[in-house]
């Protein structure tokens, strides 16, 4: 089974839906996440705030914090294996690394579509 694991920065929330705007950056990775915590790839994601531990006890993350700083954060491992540094991987990033359909993992929409006609008439 194939693991990531998102090691962000310090945010109150992983959603990207609180304070005073959304960030989409937010939004699209952790629906991306949800979507693969249904399948057969084992997620972990972390928070500089709430999990300081885990940070500290990746060699390989903590190393990096100590070289470049918070900067580099969000970091994304494959399997134990830095694969990016400073932005979340694109979707095609995470299908090509994980082996998932790419379609599995963009947002839905939950919205129908319905045609709707207008019957506007001119009363002068």
């Amino acid at each position: 089974m194939k693991k990531i694991e998102i090691f962000d920065p310090a945010m109150c929330c992983s959603t990207g839906v609180c304070g005073p705007s959304v960030d989409p950056e937010l939004t699209r990775i952790a629906t991306v996440i949800s979507h693969l915590k249904k399948g057969v790839v084992e997620v972990e994601r972390y928070n500089l705030t709430s999990d300081p531990g885990h940070f500290v006890e990746n060699q390989q993350i903590n190393a990096l914090l100590m070289s470049k700083g918070t900067d580099c954060l969000p970091i994304t491992l494959i399997d134990g294996e830095v694969k990016k540094i400073s932005n979340y991987p694109t979707n095609e990033e995470i299908s090509k690394w994980l082996e998932v359909n790419l379609e599995d993992l963009k947002v839905k929409s939950k919205t129908a579509s319905m045609p709707i006609t207008l019957n506007i008439t001119n009363n002068k």
